[in-house]
């Protein structure tokens, strides 16, 4: 035979052992739906399976045969036709009556798939026949693992109950000595860790005794492992319904509850969890192994609803006194909380009611694992609320707690105690905020609601917590900014500085409106940057601010000439803070000066604010010096030179008078008589004086003048008036008298 034949007959060969490989693979690999819907093989198909398995085994063994196939089939994947793309399917998005039709019916069927399987469960389950002897022997070991399990658990209770108290004593005197805030929690949790620990010892114990004492029985070992089990879950929920209530020892409560609630509550649930922890972990699934599944589920049902039927009496007999208390903590409560505290205590026993009828729900439909849910996620939802529950205790101590800084720092930074007990104690606010929100999204999580964790590691998740972040550190830097710059102002603004040097008033003013103009600066760029944060294209929103400062310009023409005119007033230095001006007719002392406007104190104490558009002419009376001109009006029957001597004695005491005259500059100035009536004439002494204190010098140089007048006996003009009687009617009218008569 030429070898050309030989070699086409291989490759004919070898294309068959291909086309087997793959169809084998295929078989290996199909998917197991199609595997169990497929239709039975014919009865030769098997030997044609071991034909090709032969025949791959021949190839494969052979390392040129192998090489080729392996080219084969490397050049078949390479010149396999590219898969074309998918046309895209146009949806549209869904409406809120589509997706609560699509969660109704993903429930029913959820619902529907759960009783199928418990039906099948009871029915195919099974049939075992009753074996009395062997039930009432395995019995007899469960009982005596379980009266030693809890004995020994009871009797270390008891042995350690001391240390209890210890603990419980050193959390209430650091509570009345007022020490550290740590020490009572620490006390609380210390306890739990060591109710822990005893029921780690206990439960060490039960094994070692079961290992030891089960008759060489797997089926009571089995037993003994399952009470031990439920025994481990059970115990540690009541560990934690000590942790909260602390029958025993109200010094190790974290909550404010009284002796009597707190043991009535421990005592009710204690019992309810270990009767519905024991009846599912342990009685339902003894039964379902030692007689039947149906029985097993008869059990089930009754035990269930006859605990959901208790535990609902318990609620809604309790409803009323569990509203009343949480009224009253609601009253103790801030604003925000107080509306959740309010809410809760309406609903509250719904909420509950509602636990205990998806406990019975998933514990007819999931036996073995409803239990292990529920305990997992009332764990969780407790441990959750408490840690909450710490946080805000704590945050809500900080806040009413006010920060005193030292003497001289005041004196320095006189707002700076002011702003930190303003700032913190908000922030502290919102921090609980959050706190609730976390607690929320973790008790929503516990119950597999939502998933927060794999939410967290998503886009979506990322993007939210790092914006948040990212919000928290903008307004943290905005506030430390803000407290910072106008700290530094206020502590140039001080009267009382280290080196004595006081700021002129100028340099206050213009310190004053720098930080109004700070204050508006770091605000609009700290929401801009929050807004650019939280998603929004702020760039729009800039050329619309833009847009509507133009338009406002053109309506507030008014409010801009305002802004202009106390511009120029600043830089021509025309008023400043504390100085005593007129503007617009209104006299008074300048406390106020902003953008747009001054505010004016005047003399009766009446608060004016004055646009700076309305002034027209400004006089200020605070600028270099102050001039008293003094007229005295004295009576023109007094000798003039007899007038000057006196006023010159009086304006001599004035200049000796110790509380005056360091207001004085220069001499004053005595300028003689100024003006002459029909009876008096008017003398005047000119006084320059400190700005501001000619007032001073006026009352003071007046005084002094009455007193020396007096003295000397000039006297002040008097007004004569002549009183004269008019003639009578009858008089007027009589005819005058004959000549000679």
């Amino acid at each position: 035979m030429p070898p050309n034949a030989d070699s086409r007959r291989g490759s004919h060969l070898r294309e068959h052992l291909l086309f087997l490989l793959l169809l084998l693979t295929l078989n290996v690999f199909a998917p197991p739906a199609l595997a169990q819907n497929a239709p039975p093989a014919p009865a030769d198909k098997s030997e044609q399976q071991k034909a090709a398995y032969a025949a791959l085994a021949d190839l494969l063994q052979d390392d040129k045969a192998r090489a080729e196939l392996i080219n084969h089939l490397k050049q078949a994947a390479g010149d396999a036709p590219a898969t074309a793309p998918a046309t895209p399917v146009e949806s549209t998005p869904a409406t809120l009556s589509d997706s609560l039709n699509s969660l109704a019916q993903e429930g029913i069927g959820t619902f529907n798939q759960k009783l199928g399987a418990l039906q099948k469960l009871i029915d195919s389950g099974p049939k075992r026949v009753f074996n009395p002897a062997g039930f009432f022997r395995a019995l007899g070991y469960f009982l005596l693992t379980v009266a030693v399990t809890f004995a020994l658990f009871h009797l270390i209770r008891r042995l350690i109950a001391p240390l209890y108290k210890r603990m419980g004593s050193w959390g209430h005197n650091a509570r009345l000595q007022r020490g550290p805030w740590y020490k009572r929690p620490a006390a609380i949790l210390g306890a739990f860790a060591v109710d822990l620990l005893v029921l780690l010892l206990a439960l060490a114990a039960g094994n070692l005794f079961a290992r030891h004492v089960h008759a060489d029985s797997a089926t009571i070992l089995r037993l003994q492992t399952l009470f031990l089990s439920a025994f481990a879950v059970i115990e540690f929920f009541k560990a934690v319904l000590r942790l909260i209530f602390a029958p025993n020892f109200d010094y190790l409560r974290p909550f404010p509850f009284s002796d009597p609630s707190a043991r009535y509550w421990n005592t009710r649930l204690a019992w309810l969890s270990g009767l519905i922890g024991y009846g599912l972990m342990v009685v339902v699934p003894v039964v379902a192994v030692q007689i039947s599944y149906p029985a097993a589920a008869a059990v089930n049902l009754v035990v269930m609803l006859a605990l959901t039927l208790y535990a609902i009496w318990l609620i809604l007999h309790n409803r009323k006194p569990i509203q009343q208390q949480i009224n009253l903590l609601a009253e103790r409560s801030m604003a925000f909380f107080s509306v959740i505290l309010r809410g809760l205590g309406h609903i509250w026993h719904l909420l509950a009611i509602a636990y205990f009828l998806v406990l019975f729900v998933l514990s007819q439909f999931d036996i073995g694992n409803s239990l292990r849910f529920m305990m997992s996620a009332t764990v969780k939802s407790l441990l959750v609320v408490g840690v909450g529950a710490l946080l805000s205790g704590m945050l809500t101590r900080w806040i009413f707690r006010r920060i005193s800084l030292p003497t001289d720092v005041n004196l320095r930074y006189p707002m700076l105690e002011r702003r930190i007990n303003s700032y913190i104690p908000n922030g502290l606010k919102i921090l609980r905020v959050m706190v609730v929100l976390a607690v929320t999204l973790f008790l929503l999580d516990a119950w597999h609601l939502i998933n927060l964790y794999q939410w967290a590691g998503s886009e979506n998740g990322q993007r939210t917590l790092g914006g948040l972040v990212h919000i928290l550190l903008i307004l943290l830097i905005a506030v430390f900014s803000w407290t910072l710059m106008a700290s530094i102002i206020e502590h140039r603004l001080a009267l009382e500085l280290s080196n004595g040097v006081r700021p002129s008033a100028r340099e206050r003013t213009l310190l004053t409106l720098f930080r109004n103009v700070l204050a508006i600066v770091i605000s609009t760029i700290t929401v801009m940057i929050v807004l650019s944060q939280v998603g929004l294209n702020i760039a729009p929103l800039l050329a619309g601010a833009g847009a509507l400062g133009l338009a406002i310009s053109f309506g507030a023409q008014t409010l801009v000439k305002d802004v202009i005119t106390g511009v120029f007033i600043q830089f021509e230095n025309g008023m400043n803070t504390g100085e005593y001006v007129t503007v617009s007719g209104i006299t008074g002392t300048v406390e106020r000066m902003t953008i747009r406007s001054i505010g004016l104190r005047d003399d009766y104490g009446v608060y004016h604010i004055v646009p700076y558009s309305s002034i027209t002419t400004l006089a200020n009376y605070a600028r270099e010096f102050g001039v008293y001109r003094a007229n005295y009006t004295v009576s023109r029957d007094e000798d003039i030179d007899r007038v000057n001597e006196v006023l010159h004695q009086a304006v001599a005491a004035l200049k000796q008078d110790e509380q005056v005259k360091h207001f004085l500059i220069g001499e004053p100035a005595f300028n003689g008589v100024v003006a002459l009536g029909d009876r008096s004439f008017t003398t005047r002494v000119t006084v320059r004086t400190q700005a501001l204190k000619q007032w001073v010098v006026q009352y003071a140089l007046d005084r002094l003048v009455k007193i020396h007048f007096d003295r000397a006996g000039i006297g002040m003009p008097q007004q004569a008036m002549q009183i004269s009687r008019a003639p009578q009617p009858h008089e007027e009218q009589a005819p005058p008298a004959a000549p000679g008569s």
